[in-house]
């Protein structure tokens, strides 16, 4: 019996951004039975503003564990086994990166399962496009550490490999601590370091910022409390 796909489908950074997606993202979607995902709930009401030709209920929607991604995964991926093809989706941007649901991708080329990444919004791609730092060679590195003192260590260090291998640092926050960060970069990072910022992208009150940090300590910071951000440095 030949196989199912598992297809990787980027979603919306954000409510009302539908426009965002290809349109053969949203004709992949009405077609699958199956998808894997974070949360159902948030998947299902996504899949709804697609306006699917079939009942929401009538989907079947497996739910990653956030402690244990690789927990349940055979099972999730079993429906490919037997030929069908499934939907994995991340809750915001493209499934795979920064995403616990690398973790499916992995298994299911372990499985022999085909695997067809879709196009979409990535956040981490639209920050770097925009941001006018190097291109050809970054690196994205999670979070940072929450207490100061490790935090400002951390900062410095990877100014210190941006600055020898001339590589743009990619890295985000837990949203609600987004401008403590920023304040933290600002005191911390040397005057002709570059600093982008790049929030709430593809939506309507879009921010994106790429300045030295002497010019950043002479105007006024931006609100980035609660709205999902890139940080960026070179």
């Amino acid at each position: 019996m030949q196989k199912g796909i598992l297809f990787l489908i980027p979603i919306p950074l954000g409510e009302d951004a539908l426009f965002s997606l290809p349109d053969y993202c949203i004709k992949t979607i009405h077609g699958l039975d199956y998808f894997i995902a974070e949360r159902a709930r948030t998947t299902r009401r996504f899949i709804k503003t697609t306006n699917p030709p079939r009942p929401i209920s009538d989907l079947i929607v497996f739910e990653l564990d956030k402690r244990e991604p690789e927990k349940g995964i055979d099972s999730f991926l079993a429906p490919a086994l037997s030929g069908n093809d499934i939907g994995l989706m991340s809750e915001a941007g493209c499934p795979g990166v920064a995403d616990p649901g690398a973790k499916v991708v992995a298994q299911a080329h372990k499985l022999g399962i085909a695997v067809k990444p879709l196009v979409g919004p990535s956040s981490l791609l639209l920050a770097l496009m925009a941001s006018g730092m190097n291109g050809q060679s970054f690196s994205f590195v999670g979070y940072l550490p929450q207490k100061t003192p490790d935090l400002v260590r951390e900062i410095k260090r990877l100014e210190s490999r941006s600055k020898k291998y001339k590589q743009t640092q990619l890295f985000i926050e837990t949203p609600y601590r987004n401008n403590a960060l920023l304040k933290t970069l600002i005191d911390t990072l040397s005057a002709n370091t570059t600093l982008g910022i790049a929030s709430r992208l593809t939506l309507p009150d879009e921010l994106i910022i790429s300045k030295p940090v002497a010019q950043w300590k002479k105007m006024k910071s931006p609100d980035l409390h609660k709205k999902p951000t890139v940080f960026l440095i070179l």
